[in-house]
Order: C-alpha cells, then sequence, then structure tokens
C-alpha cells in the first residue's frame, strides 16, 4: 500500500509545483495595458434632475350649498342621449346635476303664501290709517268751537299715529316676506348644480341616489379642469439646486405614458415657491413648470422627469469623467513625477474634511470631489458668473508608465466635463483604467479562487 501511495504523492506534489511555477511566471511577466479614451469635442449641458406631477393649470371643485339627495345627472353637451360623466366637457352653466327640490319647493310656496299674508295686512292696515285720519281731521275741526272735549281729541291723534306706525310695520313685513321668498327661491335653485366655467369634467365624486350633506364646508360633487390645453407641473427640486432654478428657465421632461418623447416647458413667474418642505431631513422646494398640452396627449397627475437646463458649452473639450476620477499606482507614475504625487495624496487624505473622501484623481475642489446633492442627479455646473474653474488632473501614457497632466475643469452634465485650457488637444488619448494583455481588468473579484502565486487584485 505505501508503495503506491509514495508515488500518487510525489506526482500530485509535482503537478501542483508546476501549475504555480507557470502562473507565477505568466504573472510576473504580464504587463499592465491602459485603457484609454480620445480627447473629442462636442456640445456640453448641465441640467438639474427633479421628479413631478403633470396638473391642470386650474381646477375648480363644484359642490352642493343644500342638503339633499341626489336626483339625476346633466346631459353631455357633446350627446344629449348621454349623461354629464368623467371626462366630458362642458360650457359655463352646464347642468351637472339634479339635486331633489320638494323640501325646497315647497318652501317657495310657503313663502308665497307669506307675502301674500303681509301684502294683505299691509292693506288693512292703510285702510285703518285712512280712517282714523278722518276721525282725527274731524275732531281737530270741533276743537275750536268747544265741540269735542279735549280727551276725545287727544285720542283720535293718539289713534292716528299708533296707525301710522301700524303702517310702517306692515311695510317692513312685506319686505320680510318678500326677502324670504328670495331666499327660499335662491334654495330652490342651488338644487340644480351647474358647470362655474368652460372646462371639463376631472372627477365625479357622487352617484344618483347618494345624499349630500352641506355643513360648514361644502361637499365636492365634481373636479373641474377650465384647460387641458395649458397643463403645470408641480416638481420636488432639492435645496442644493434650487439657486440654480430661475423663472423662464427651459425645461425638457418625460412621463412613462410616452418614454420615448421629449416634452418642452418652462418654468413659471414666480418661481420657485417658499413654501419648502422636510421629507427626513431632506428639504425640497416646488417649482411650476407650464407646458403646451394642445394636442391633448398629455394627461393630469402623470409624473414627469424634468431636466431644468442650468448651462449649455458648445464645441468644447471633453473628457469622460472616469478619467477624471482614474488615480493609477504610484509605481505606475513616471519616476520623475512620483513623489510629488505621493505627495498630493498625503496632501489630499489629510486636507478632506470630516471623512468627506475626494474621487481617485481629482482635487477636493473637484466637481466629482463635492459629491451630489440627494435628489439630483449629479450635474454639477458651476454658475456663469463664476470666474475661477477648479482644478484636475488626468493621465497620459509615457513608455509604459502614466504622466499626469493638471488640467482646469469646466462644465460637467455627469457623464462627461469639459476641459478648459492648452495643456492637452483633441485628439490626445487619456487614460481612463487599466488592463492585462490578455483583455482582463484591472480589478478582479474577491470570492474567484486564486491560483498558487496570483497576486491579490491582479
Amino acid at each position: 500500500m505505501k508503495k503506491v501511495l509514495v508515488p500518487l504523492l510525489a506526482l500530485v506534489i509535482l503537478v501542483g509545483g508546476g501549475m504555480g511555477a507557470y502562473r507565477w511566471y505568466q504573472n510576473t511577466n504580464q504587463r499592465t495595458q491602459f485603457r484609454t479614451v480620445t480627447m473629442e469635442r462636442g456640445d456640453l449641458l448641465a441640467t438639474i434632475n427633479a421628479t413631478g406631477t403633470v396638473e391642470p393649470e386650474e381646477v375648480i371643485d363644484v359642490g352642493a350649498q343644500v342638503v339633499g339627495q341626489i336626483r339625476s345627472f346633466g346631459r353631455d353637451p357633446r350627446d344629449s342621449s348621454k349623461l354629464i360623466d368623467f371626462g366630458s366637457p362642458v360650457e359655463e352653466g352646464t347642468v351637472l346635476a339634479q339635486i331633489d327640490d320638494s323640501v325646497y319647493a315647497s318652501q317657495v310656496e310657503q313663502a308665497k303664501a307669506n307675502l301674500k299674508r303681509a301684502e294683505a295686512d299691509l292693506q288693512q292696515l292703510k285702510a285703518k290709517l285712512h280712517q282714523t285720519e278722518r276721525d282725527w281731521r274731524r275732531a281737530e275741526k270741533m276743537r275750536p268751537t268747544k265741540a269735542i272735549a279735549e280727551v276725545d281729541y287727544d285720542t283720535a291723534l293718539a289713534v292716528y299715529e299708533t296707525a301710522q306706525s301700524a303702517l310702517a310695520v306692515g311695510d317692513a313685513a312685506v319686505d320680510q316676506a318678500k326677502a324670504s321668498l328670495k331666499q327660499a327661491e335662491i334654495s330652490l335653485g342651488y338644487c340644480t348644480i351647474r358647470s362655474p366655467v368652460k372646462g371639463v369634467i376631472v372627477d365625479r365624486r357622487v352617484n344618483v341616489g347618494q345624499t349630500v350633506v352641506s355643513s360648514l364646508n361644502a361637499p365636492s360633487l365634481f373636479l373641474l379642469a377650465k384647460d387641458l390645453r395649458r397643463l403645470q407641473i408641480w416638481a420636488s427640486v432639492n435645496e442644493a439646486d434650487i439657486g440654480n432654478i430661475h423663472p423662464e428657465q427651459k425645461v425638457t421632461f418625460t412621463v412613462d405614458a410616452f418614454p420615448n418623447e421629449k416634452f418642452q416647458g418652462i418654468v413659471a413667474p414666480d418661481q420657485p415657491r417658499l413654501n419648502a418642505t422636510m421629507t427626513q431631513n431632506v428639504v425640497t422646494y416646488t417649482v411650476v413648470v407650464n407646458t403646451d398640452n394642445a394636442n391633448g396627449k398629455l394627461k393630469p397627475y402623470l409624473t414627469a422627469n424634468l431636466d431644468f437646463e442650468v448651462d449649455r458649452h458648445n464645441n468644447v473639450l471633453l473628457v469622460p469623467n472616469a478619467a477624471l476620477r482614474w488615480q493609477p499606482r504610484p509605481e505606475q507614475v513616471v519616476p520623475e513625477a512620483r513623489d510629488e504625487y505621493l505627495r498630493s495624496l498625503r496632501k489630499r487624505s489629510s486636507g478632506l474634511a470630516d471623512g468627506q473622501a475626494a474621487a481617485p484623481g481629482m482635487s477636493p475642489g473637484t466637481p466629482a470631489a463635492k459629491g451630489v446633492a440627494p435628489g439630483s442627479a449629479g450635474n454639477v455646473a458651476p454658475p456663469k458668473e463664476r470666474e475661477h474653474h477648479d482644478q484636475g488632473r488626468l493621465w497620459v501614457e509615457d513608455d509604459g508608465y502614466v504622466r499626469p497632466v493638471k488640467v482646469r475643469i469646466g462644465l460637467t452634465d455627469g457623464v462627461h466635463t469639459e476641459i478648459l485650457g492648452s495643456e492637452l488637444k483633441e485628439g490626445t488619448p487619456v487614460v481612463t483604467g487599466e488592463a492585462r494583455a490578455n483583455g482582463e481588468g484591472s480589478s478582479s473579484n474577491p470570492f474567484t479562487p486564486q491560483m498558487f502565486g496570483a497576486k491579490k487584485g491582479q
């Protein structure tokens, strides 16, 4: 048995050692290659991203001012055979619904009867006033001849004055009866719900047979949109981006209903609104964007993804942001720049505040080092009036090494960044990463089993 195990063990050791030696030879002789991209000119648009909701420009809640049961709905102006319903266009004064008016109709009849009685009472009071006036006139003629006692004269005068007062009370009773009749007629008119404006019914909130109870707040029966050809988007913009929002600013947006189509809008005057909201310690402001909906494609309450145009640069030198983020290992840097590179790494590590980490290959002042505010798209756009620019660093190949080139950074859209100055020209290849000669990337999966002699990270 031992004679079999010893040769087998020696074979396993020999094979394992051979594979390890081959792997070590392959790694030590494998030369690092760099991935590069050519600098090109193009147009750059910096935007701020936000989400919002499509809203009608003006909506009206149509309510009821009386109590009663919904008896019927009005007729659709487009087709009199159909009833008013969701989406029906209406004109000003169109009947929307009819509330049972039997109680209010009887109140009108009662008010009419009270008015007739008050008018009849007034006629009686007028007749009585005429009688008392004649009695007083006769007493006044008889007074100089002493044909009437002074007491009887005073009584006739008092009755006449009382009749005058009673007539005034009768006049007031007639006016009160007229007012009661008018109020009853108004309440009866409220039983017919009419559209106050020309628009479209967005929501019908009652059904036939439902009882409407009007209290301190009028119940909402219909929701009308005044004009769906003009819509608004109410966007929530992060406080970090609100400084770059201004009236008349151009906006493009998409909706999930038409993902491949872009719509245009413009920030409304007097925006953004000042009543900020805080959700989970994130402060946002509402910005209203006006848009034209003449074709009727957009529907109310769609979710919109907006891009606020902050700045635009045309025909500028561009590099991918990956080229600014990439950081080589010290041994990959040309020897004459290696010490300075190491010093900059130490300086950057000690200079970052409160644990903030700068992006590889970039100074703490660059857009990527500043970070992205929650809710923004990461499209950092320096204000136009700014006179200085952030510093960054690009890398170019130099005989198997990489050489740093300091550049000034301009506008960025989150994917590409504008490079200013004349240090680099269009067509210059800049390094964005590294790759092995066998085509593998510079990073490896830590969960992949490693052969003997393989270096971690290769």
